[in-house]
């Protein structure tokens, strides 16, 4: 980015104020009680529980990266999705609120920022994954994902189409990088992120990733983002930073870290070394086993990871983490991440399909 441009600045916006004209347009005759601020201390995103004077309550995000247009086309399959998918999971998916017969976004540009506010009724939570899962805990999670997707599978023709794909975000970026903006931010790695980027739109069309089946796919499965039961089938989900439609390897990621030995911490890596370990084995073996995976899929691993951090670490990061964590995760891009990549081993997981 260059001098003084990039993020607005964000001291002199008021959310808060956004947040509350945004609940005018949708629904001025019920008032505002509270408006508190309960959003995640890694993103940029903001998110707001929203408390009525009639005794209920909302939750608000507003985002401000990416495109207003993709935003409302996502939450529309979302909502779409959510109201589609059978039982067990027909109530998995926080769901927006509509005005009439559209789904509510309200959006605001200033001089300082182009946002744009969704409401969301509550989710019922039961419990979060622990922190580092055992055997048991692997091999029903690693079920019941493979449900969810065989389930999305089977509904993904009612969805509305979804104009994002993986090849237009890399070519995106690409362009980006021809920007004098681009440019000044990337100065120091211009070069290997192209590289990077002419690697993976090779090797997609070498895999022929298009004949793969599109699923709803929500990539961030961290385990602050859905809650499961005592016996760890998945029970409700609320996060949709990530969302896409795409194929169910672009979700594998985050599970191999869900599974990780490491497990969960508050200081984390993008490392490729979680894809390897005995225990996404483990994982991959009894998800197979519930929804059959191909070797192409398998193969597609490595270029879903590479995606991953060009496109959310790289492309996007300085928008969606806050800038400890951005500046942190694009170094180890280049000085981990990338240099690492081909130790990615797919025999290990194609041993474990055949």
């Amino acid at each position: 980015m260059l001098p003084n441009q990039g993020l607005p600045k964000m001291a002199h916006i008021d959310f808060l104020t956004i947040i509350k004209y945004a609940w005018m347009a949708y629904d001025a005759s019920r008032d505002i009680v509270s408006v508190d601020d309960i959003s995640a201390k890694v993103s940029t995103n903001h998110v707001y529980k929203v408390v009525l004077a009639d005794g209920g309550w909302v939750i608000a995000k507003l985002s401000y990266f990416g495109k207003y247009e993709h935003f409302v086309e996502d939450h529309t399959i979302i909502n779409a999705l959510s109201n589609n998918l059978p039982a067990p999971f027909d109530n998995f998916l926080a769901r927006s609120l509509m005005k009439g017969r559209q789904l509510f976004i309200h959006r605001v540009t200033t001089s300082l920022i182009d946002a744009w506010v969704v409401f969301y009724l509550p989710v019922r939570m039961v419990q979060l994954l622990p922190k580092r899962l055992n055997e048991s805990q692997i091999i029903k999670l690693a079920k019941d994902v493979a449900n969810f997707h065989k389930t999305c599978n089977i509904i993904r023709h009612t969805l509305p189409p979804s104009s994002k794909t993986l090849s237009w975000d890399i070519k995106h970026l690409l362009e980006i990088l021809d920007t004098d903006e681009g440019k000044y931010e990337h100065r120091t790695n211009l070069d290997e992120i192209k590289r990077q980027s002419i690697i993976f739109l090779e090797n997609i069309d070498k895999l022929d990733v298009r004949s793969f089946e599109v699923i709803p796919v929500f990539v961030d499965w961290n385990i602050g983002n859905f809650s499961v039961t005592p016996n760890i089938k998945l029970y409700s989900r609320w996060d949709y930073d990530w969302f896409r439609m795409s194929n169910r390897m672009m979700d594998f990621y985050f599970f191999s870290r869900v599974v990780s030995d490491i497990g969960d911490r508050s200081v984390f890596s993008y490392t490729i070394t979680q894809l390897m370990e005995e225990r996404f084995l483990l994982f991959l073996k009894h998800y197979h086993k519930t929804y059959p995976l191909e070797e192409k899929e398998i193969l597609f691993l490595k270029e879903a990871y590479r995606f991953f951090i060009l496109n959310y670490v790289i492309k996007n990061g300085r928008y969606f983490f806050h800038e400890i964590y951005a500046t942190k995760l694009q170094k180890e891009a280049f000085d981990i991440y990338f240099p690492n990549i081909d130790l990615f081993n797919p025999e290990k997981l194609l041993n474990v399909i055949k």
